[in-house]
């Protein structure tokens, strides 16, 4: 349930709206004045504080002040008659989400509350893709954040700064690490919250139709153009508008687009006529802007007017610490989904997870979670539960010491229990003090000839299957009690194509 503090001093009023939300299922704490409510702040958690403007000992724009300084994710929305409206509109540039002028309708406050949840549940969706911030060309570490220590707050104020501007923004990122994101997050907590965002993907049209995508036609502008259509930046006017992959366009386009950003006008394919747009333009690509620059494939004044509040979000193999919490994060949203219970991912599964090198970044990881729910039927994702092509930076990762474990697997393991006996001898070792019988049949080599690999092979799928059932399936057991390392163990798993949960 979200906590909403109710500050007035106006008793009535206060607490009218404090059964409003407890109607709807908020729980509620009430202050008399900004003095109060701040302190209130101070010493517990509140999702969102509903102030007056004006108040004894403290009003609303000072307390305002002080709760933004104190928590930058609180969500603030003000009252204020209808003759104080010039100091609602301050309360918002000063971060404010909005404000309610009196009377007021409780309808209409639940209605404004769930917006500004929803661009707050952005906001903390966005932590998980941790943006770094580059201030300047000459950015340095002290001005990137990545989301792990105080990255709420972090991801609030730098929401705050973009979101307080009406300048272009430029994301940049590898493919998956969440540019869209960034981009509603943007908008949904601007002065454009209300108006439209608009997506358009420049890389998934064609060139000769993105023009009349951007910018509309006349009838008859070209063939098959039987009606008048208005564009993307028409519709969106007043709102934003996101132009993923812009590193794809012509430079035509590009030539287009820079009037638009400096004139603010455009002009629809076949027309004479300009017409004036009121539009944000953010911008993503996960294109090499400066060496494109270089080539002369992209222009350098488009590139400096759309990049005038860069924001880079680095791939997921940059943030590795950040790995455990996105897992949960996505177990979270997927237990919601498919109404289960997954308590989490067991350790083997998360070792398995942080050293994976993520091409695909938090889509991929996202993709990633959502199979292990698929195929995972306990109410922990084991590492039997993950997709092969996690498992090969791990056997990368191994490449220096594997030598030397198949070597002892080779002349001692194998001398042991193959190359002292015939094909077709039953062969006994012993797991954690358990008698275990191998037998191997006639398969050792073609002819009645033994051959090394193949008894290594056999010897190795039938000790790992063995040491699973006397384990019941469970890595880490299996992994101690046969003294066989943890990676050794689900590289050797994945290639014999064991399924662990056999053996349970």
């Amino acid at each position: 349930m979200h906590k909403v503090l109710v500050v007035d001093d106006d008793k009535v009023l206060q607490q009218s709206v404090r059964q409003a939300l407890e109607y709807h299922h908020f729980v509620v704490d009430v202050a008399d004045n900004g003095k109060e409510a701040v302190n209130k702040v101070y010493g517990q958690k509140y999702d969102l504080v509903v102030m007056d403007v004006n108040m004894p000992e403290m009003d609303g724009i000072q307390a305002l002040t002080e709760i933004k300084k104190h928590d930058p994710s609180v969500i603030v929305l003000i009252l204020t008659a209808y003759s104080n409206v010039t100091d609602a509109v301050k309360a918002v540039k000063e971060g404010a989400y909005n404000y309610l002028e009196k009377p007021i309708s409780s309808e209409n406050l639940v209605a404004l509350i769930k917006r500004a949840l929803k661009a707050r549940s952005m906001v903390e969706t966005l932590t998980f893709s941790s943006p770094t911030l580059s201030i300047g060309e000459t950015a340095t570490s002290n001005d990137k954040f990545v989301g792990e220590s105080n990255a709420m707050k972090k991801v609030f104020d730098v929401i705050s700064k973009l979101a307080k501007v009406g300048t272009p923004v430029l994301i940049r990122g590898e493919s998956g690490t969440g540019k869209e994101l960034v981009a509603k997050a943007i908008h949904y907590n601007s002065p454009r919250k209300d108006e439209k965002f608009v997506t358009i993907n420049c890389g998934a049209i064609s060139e000769n139709l993105i023009e009349s995508e951007l910018f509309g036609h006349e009838k008859g502008a070209f063939t098959g153009a039987d009606a008048r259509k208005i564009g993307k930046f028409q519709f969106a006017e007043g709102g934003t508008i996101f132009l993923d992959e812009i590193g794809d366009i012509s430079a035509g386009m590009q030539v287009k687009l820079l009037r638009v950003l400096q004139e603010k006008t455009f002009m629809p394919v076949g027309s004479n006529r300009e017409i004036k747009v009121d539009v944000r333009i953010i911008a993503a690509s996960h294109k090499p802007f400066e060496e494109m620059i270089k080539d002369g494939t992209f222009r350098e004044d488009l590139f400096y007017r759309l990049n005038v509040l860069p924001v880079y979000l680095p791939p997921l193999r940059e943030r590795k610490t950040d790995i455990p919490h996105l897992v949960n994060h996505y177990i979270g949203y997927f237990n919601n989904v498919h109404n289960l219970k997954v308590k989490g991912a067991d350790p083997e599964a998360m070792e398995v997870l942080s050293n994976y090198s993520w091409p695909g970044n938090i889509r991929e990881l996202r993709n990633i979670i959502e199979h292990c729910f698929i195929m995972e039927s306990s109410d922990m994702i084991h590492a039997s539960s993950l997709p092969s092509i996690v498992f090969k930076d791990n056997k990368k990762a191994e490449s220096k010491d594997q030598t030397a474990e198949d070597s002892v697997i080779d002349l001692e393991d194998i001398q042991n229990s193959v190359l002292d006996h015939t094909a077709s001898t039953a062969h006994k070792s012993t797991v954690s003090g358990t008698d275990v019988q191998f037998s191997f049949g006639a398969k050792l080599g073609e002819g009645g000839k033994l051959d090394f690999a193949i008894a290594k092979d056999l010897f190795e799928k039938e000790f790992i299957v063995q040491a699973l059932k006397i384990n019941k399936g469970r890595i880490n057991q299996t992994a101690l009690n046969a003294n066989i390392p943890k990676k050794t163990l689900l590289r050797k798993i994945e290639k014999y194509e064991i399924n662990p949960k056999d053996y349970y």
